[in-house]
């Protein structure tokens, strides 16, 4: 979704500054490019966003963008908007956050656009509030693809149990709309209970219990985030003894989201069937990118991007729509996927 205008030399000289694949953009100014960026990360209660933090740390210690220290707002808006005080405080150029609320951060972006300084936002997209980029997968896609996988996988019959996410997000709309029209059009013959947890792994655990007694039934599970869903969830099916291989009968085909290391193994092992792998490492490599791209006066225009992403308008900024492959036991050891990158560390 990005088109490349710039000169092929451009970008050679571009890529041989920074490590960083990703030049297609509009035009370019001489900026100062050493500007303090302030980098907010947005919990640690989830695998997903520790891998995430981990390599923006590595990003950070190898000089990719100066940065003042790291700020965490532990899902906690009211913690966000004072962390963004902090930066501006602290004489910040350029701010990466990935706010959990998209509907709740706009004064402060707005704040941020009266003082000049550019926002990145990772994995979510603000609702409000003028944005440079914001990098982040198809959240659509996840949800199309997790309801294709389970429709086929059922045979288009059966009941299956959906964890929605914060629907105060971005990411939880866009994959609770995209799983409930595709379902709805390609898969009428399966009933599916929308389970709301905001994105909390007991609250799913609890609702699927409850509806585990009234339909003992279920036949599929979708889990819009791996790192808060898949051990409790786990736990549970093992306890009510439901927790059968892949291809036994009473198995339960699960999909998820997020792409982390014990998704792999729960793969491997047979107790879930796939997951849609959400690039931690790109994300973090990105976000990165795009601030010190800000900070240089870059400008970027929608198009495919040289990094196999697609650059799309959004109404308050641009958004870069990275890869997220869907991983199955065929290609779950295919060492191109982040997860399976990082060093394993007292894994189960």
């Amino acid at each position: 979704m990005r088109v490349r205008t710039t000169s092929a030399a451009a970008c050679a000289v571009l890529l041989a500054v920074t490590a960083l694949a990703g030049c297609n953009r509009e035009s370019t100014a001489d900026g100062a490019g050493g500007g303090k960026v302030g980098i907010d990360l947005p919990r640690s209660d989830s695998d997903f966003w520790n891998s995430y933090q981990n390599y923006v740390e590595k990003g950070v210690k190898t000089g990719e963008v100066k940065a003042l220290p790291l700020t965490n707002s532990q899902n906690d808006i009211g913690k966000l908007v004072a962390n963004v005080q902090t930066f501006t405080d602290q004489g910040a150029e350029a701010v990466v956050m990935a706010p959990q609320d998209t509907g709740a951060i706009a004064e402060s972006l707005n704040t941020l656009n009266e003082k000049k300084i550019p926002v990145v936002s990772v994995d979510t997209r603000p609702d409000k509030g003028d944005i440079y980029m914001v990098v982040r997968a198809d959240n659509k896609a996840y949800g199309t693809n997790a309801c294709k996988y389970l429709g086929e996988q059922l045979g288009g019959k059966g009941k299956v149990v959906e964890f929605q996410g914060d629907l105060s997000s971005i990411n939880g709309r866009d994959r609770s709309e995209a799983f409930k029209a595709c379902m709805d059009k390609d898969f009428p013959g399966i009933e599916v209970f929308e389970l709301a947890t905001d994105w909390k792994g007991d609250v799913a655990s609890a609702k699927l219990q409850a509806t585990l007694a009234a339909n003992p039934d279920i036949n599929g599970i979708y889990m819009q985030a791996g790192g808060v869903f898949l051990q409790p969830t786990l736990a549970l099916l093992e306890q009510k003894k439901l927790l059968k291989p892949a291809g036994t009968p009473g198995h339960i085909t699960i999909i998820s989201n997020d792409g982390i290391p014990e998704e792999f193994d729960a793969i491997k092992a047979g107790k879930i069937d796939a997951t849609i792998s959400q690039p931690a490492d790109l994300y973090a490599k990105y976000a990165l990118y795009y601030a010190k791209a800000a900070l240089d006066g870059k400008t970027f225009k929608e198009g495919p991007t040289d990094h196999d992403s697609n650059i799309i308008r959004i109404p308050n900024g641009f958004e870069d729509q990275l890869p997220a492959p869907l991983v199955t036991k065929d290609n779950v050891d295919d060492p191109k996927l982040w997860a399976n990158q990082l060093e394993k560390k007292s894994r189960p």
